[in-house]
């Protein structure tokens, strides 16, 4: 669990960072998650966005995605969110946790 200064941190790191990741009417698949999980082990923190032809609003796609891959919701805005998941082997955001 995030505490409020880790989450600060994260979501400042986010802010410069592209969304990698849309769903649409697709909405979330098993691909999708697979998807994200590499990306996650690989940068940690991933911006998505969830399209308007979508079934999910961005905090029930934040939500759900966040519980299937292990990782944390740390912002949503709109129709964006942040997640991130720590790879303990090889960190790449410098955060204290």
């Amino acid at each position: 669990m995030l505490k409020s200064k880790q989450r600060a941190a994260l979501r400042g790191i986010a802010g410069s960072y592209e969304t990698i990741f849309q769903i649409g009417k697709g909405g979330i698949s098993e691909a999708l998650i697979s998807q994200v999980n590499d990306a996650l082990r690989k940068r940690e923190l991933i911006k998505l966005r969830v399209l308007d032809n979508s079934m999910y609003s961005a905090r029930e796609a934040a939500e759900e995605i966040a519980e299937k891959t292990g990782s944390e919701v740390v912002q949503v805005i709109g129709s964006r969110f942040v997640l991130f998941k720590r790879n303990h082997k090889e960190p790449v955001i410098n955060i204290k946790l």
